[in-house]
Formats: C-alpha cells, sequence, structure tokens
C-alpha cells in the first residue's frame, strides 16, 4: 500500500479542501445584508410619520392611538378604510384597503406614501370633526 504524503493531493480536487473537503469554510456570520423594505413596513413608517406630524400640530390627537389593522370586521356595504373609536381616543387604520381601494394616479413609492397619508389626515380629520386641510395649513401654504 501506498502512503500519501501531506503534498500529494487527489487530482481534480481544489486546494482548500481538507481532509474531508470541510477545510476553509465561510464565516458562520455573512456580510450585512440591507435592511428588508416589505410594503408592510412602508405602510407603518408612513402611518408613523403623519400620525406624529399631527400629535406635534394639535393638541387633541396627544392621547390619541394611531393603530393598523389589516382587515375591517365584515362590513355590509362599503368597505371601511379607518375605524374612528372617540370613546376609547383610538384610530384604526384598515392597511388592505387603504393599499387595494386606493389607486394613486401615478403608481411609485411617492404617491402610494401620499395616498397613506391621506388617510390618516382624513381619519384624523373625523376624529377631530374638521376638514383635512384645516390639519396642516401651514403645510399646504406656498408662499
Amino acid at each position: 500500500m501506498r502512503r500519501r504524503t501531506r503534498e500529494a493531493r487527489p487530482v481534480g480536487r481544489p486546494s482548500r479542501h481538507g481532509r474531508h473537503g470541510r477545510e476553509n469554510r465561510s464565516p458562520v456570520v455573512r456580510p450585512p445584508l440591507p435592511p428588508l423594505d416589505t410594503r408592510i413596513e412602508r405602510f407603518d413608517v408612513a402611518v408613523s410619520t403623519a400620525a406624529e406630524f399631527l400629535r406635534s400640530a394639535w393638541a387633541e390627537l396627544r392621547d390619541v392611538s394611531f393603530e393598523i389593522g389589516i382587515m375591517p370586521p365584515s362590513a355590509t356595504g362599503a368597505i371601511p378604510r379607518w375605524q374612528v373609536l372617540r370613546e376609547q381616543k383610538r384610530i384604526i387604520l384598515y392597511r388592505v384597503p387603504i393599499e387595494r381601494l386606493g389607486h394613486p394616479h401615478i403608481d411609485d413609492d411617492l404617491h402610494r406614501r401620499m395616498m397613506i397619508e391621506g388617510a390618516v389626515f382624513r381619519a384624523a380629520a373625523e376624529y377631530l370633526d374638521r376638514d383635512p386641510w384645516d390639519l396642516g395649513p401651514e403645510r399646504f401654504r406656498f408662499l
């Protein structure tokens, strides 16, 4: 029987493999991946930034909880996009109806975000019993 020396390698096997083909493995921790940017996360960010703007502008909304629901409870007729509960100081925004029933005139990230923020403004306006354009008058003044 012939003994192999350390320098002898079988033909065809790359030098990076060891005795059992497992030497020089890649590290356990891979390079960092970019954060996931899903449609649900973008919806959450749009709702939270619009809610924070409204809370900072209106003292009546500081204690109101802006919540995100997936779908409203079964409804007959029109599908609600949000629900205002004044006694509980809650506004529930339903993600699927807002995303699916709203049709922005240009289908890109900016217009989808504007559509979501518009729903937050309209829900807050219903809570305050005001017009949505009254909630951010300085925001829309272009002088």
